[in-house]
């Protein structure tokens, strides 16, 4: 077998995600609509999760502080108190969503499941909300293996299908995200199965690897088993 190891992405590839912190963001820029226009207030918005990303990491907890902070920026410190209290119900309500899965995620987990390879989870965020998504969706079972990482990167995924497979080599990366699902999966040697989401966040935007063999797109998860038995 050239695959042995079989490796998901979790948010916009297995559940909805993104969609939440776009709805979210609509309300956010409602909220201060007497303050900014709403152009402005995405692109310092956007600013702030840039860099509270290496003091917060990723998920709905640095979004939620990012928009406290924007919002203390924009009205000069003038925005009220209440409206605090709204941004912050505003993430506590994303925090309480119900997982939603994506399209044909289950057929695909358990397909891999039941084959011979091993299946990983590799995500990264908030420790908690991923904890939580993942036990809401009943796919833990599938999982040799669950990986919460605060940030995928080339030696992420060496590390990982090193540790609990037979190197990237052997590994496939399934995931929506050019930036960290795909580019970092194929630099150390690995296959990648993009697996395109029609909402992306600006911060995970990058050139797909074109020019490796062992890049492949699939119009979505249920095209996965076939892509895989193919490859062997």
């Amino acid at each position: 077998m050239k695959l042995t190891t079989i490796a998901f992405d979790a948010d916009d590839t297995l559940w909805h995600n993104e969609r939440f912190f776009v709805l979210t963001q609509d309300r956010f820029a409602e909220l201060l609509a007497d303050y900014a226009p709403r152009d402005h207030l995405d692109e310092r918005l956007l600013e702030a999760e840039k860099r509270n990303i290496v003091h917060y990491g990723y998920g709905i907890k640095g979004f939620m502080l990012s928009m406290i902070e924007t919002a203390i920026e924009i009205t000069e410190e003038r925005i009220p108190a209440a409206a605090i209290r709204q941004i912050l119900d505003m993430g506590q309500e994303m925090l309480r969503h119900p997982i939603e899965l994506l399209p044909h995620a289950r057929t695909a987990v358990e397909a891999m499941a039941r084959s011979h390879h091993r299946v990983l989870l590799i995500t990264k965020g908030d420790l908690l909300d991923q904890e939580r998504k993942l036990a809401e969706s009943d796919l833990r079972r599938f999982f040799d293996r669950v990986e919460i990482v605060s940030e995928k990167t080339a030696g992420t995924y060496r590390r990982i299908f090193t540790e609990h497979g037979d190197g990237p080599e052997r590994a496939m990366m399934v995931g929506n995200s050019m930036k960290s699902d795909i580019r970092p999966a194929i630099e150390v040697g690995a296959w990648a199965a993009h697996i395109p989401f029609d909402l992306a966040w600006a911060l995970e935007a990058a050139e797909p690897p074109t020019e490796s063999d062992r890049f492949h797109t699939l119009e979505d998860l249920g095209h996965l088993e076939a892509l895989v038995t193919r490859i062997g």
